[in-house]
């Protein structure tokens, strides 16, 4: 049987090895090239030692289930090529044992090694593709970006993977701190306000700009959501291209984000318009993503939503007058400076697989 890829090492980039390692029916490799193999031996730190089924049974797990731990980090098979190094046997060796100590199920095991591996997968091939593009031509004519690359890795690799780990574990303190704070049914049915925020005419975008513009623009886009959603308290859960997924514990500070995604963008005369969309509600969460029918919500509020506009569900509207961040009642709307945001209830509408809802216009008070 034929395992995963490259081992276990949370730092290799993805399917190195099922691009360097052609299979063969008798589980050799084709000549692999050198200066590959001194790139994988500088980052891995260790040779190639291990067939799959040698690694399988040095680390004293089934071949089963280090297949299911290889391809669930999303690595190619490489048949029975002798590709893998120690670093993969004692990366199976201990995800095997927090199973066998009842620490993990089997299942759990499976999908912290599919969350990280898709994780570190997307960091590795984006810090490659920056790293490149940002080299200088090369120093002596002939010279490959590959060949100019190694000595960069060579003083990155230690600090980059310090860097890391540093940010690995202030974002897993920041998480279990939210978990601490949450009381036990907010743990088991966590409530969140659910945004999307969505580039207006995006598809008309790609036809008219050349393909490096429109890199641009959409990661100048990225960057910006990212560094608003998390000045203000927000997190972002993923980013879809020509839009946004965001969430936040907190109503009040979920309209701030929505509303000065909206005032930035609006003020940047090289970004297209925009739209929001949120939802207060019941969220599953999971393997860092969220889903289920707040999230759908906000997603149909979005496409819905005029250009430059926010538009809410009613279970976010009165969670903003609950909270004393808009009015509730056309009395209390006349106290313009007691409130922050303003919602102005608008005609009611079916929506797809939701039924017909009713979508509130939110609105900063000047």
């Amino acid at each position: 049987m034929s395992v995963g890829d490259a081992g276990m090492h949370p730092y290799e980039p993805n399917e190195v090895l099922g691009d360097a390692l052609p299979q063969q029916e008798d589980g050799d490799a084709h000549e692999t090239d050198p200066l590959a193999l001194r790139l994988e031996h500088l980052i891995l730190g260790a040779e190639r030692r291990y067939t799959p089924f040698q690694a399988a049974r040095t680390a004293g797990v089934s071949m089963d289930l280090a297949s299911r731990f290889w391809r669930a980090m999303g690595f190619a098979d490489i048949g029975q090529a002798k590709a893998l190094t120690e670093a993969d046997v004692l990366a199976l060796r201990r995800l095997a044992g927090l199973v066998e100590a009842g620490l993990l199920s089997e299942s759990m095991a499976i999908q912290v090694a599919r969350s990280t591996g898709q994780t570190t997968a997307r960091l590795a091939d984006w810090q490659t593709d920056s790293f490149l593009e940002g080299l200088t031509e090369p120093p002596e004519p002939g010279m490959t970006r590959a060949e100019v690359a190694y000595p960069l890795i060579e003083l990155l690799l230690p600090e980059l993977e310090e860097f890391l780990v540093y940010v690995w574990r202030r974002q897993l303190a920041a998480a279990t701190s939210r978990v601490a704070q949450a009381d036990d049914e907010e743990a088991v049915n966590r409530r969140l306000v659910v945004g999307f925020a969505d580039l207006v005419g995006f598809t008309r975008l790609t036809r008219r700009l050349e393909e490096e513009e429109l890199g641009e623009l959409v990661e100048a886009f990225e960057t910006t959501c990212a560094d608003l959603v998390a000045a203000h308290g927000g997190r972002l859960i993923k980013t879809l291209g020509d839009e946004v997924l965001f969430v936040s514990d907190d109503p009040g500070i979920a309209a701030e984000i929505g509303l000065r995604l909206i005032e930035t963008m609006s003020g940047d005369e090289t970004m297209p318009e925009l739209r929001v969309g949120m939802s207060f509600g019941t969220v599953t969460t999971r393997m860092g993503d969220v889903f289920g029918t707040t999230v759908n919500l906000a997603s149909r509020l979005t496409s819905i939503a005029p250009r430059d506009s926010v538009f809410v569900d009613g279970e976010l509207a009165e969670a903003l007058g609950a909270s004393g961040d808009a009015p509730v009642s056309e009395a209390d709307a006349l106290q313009e400076e007691k409130y922050r945001f303003a919602l102005q209830p608008m005609w009611r509408r079916p929506v797809r697989g939701l039924g017909v809802v009713e979508p509130w216009l939110l609105t900063r008070r000047s």
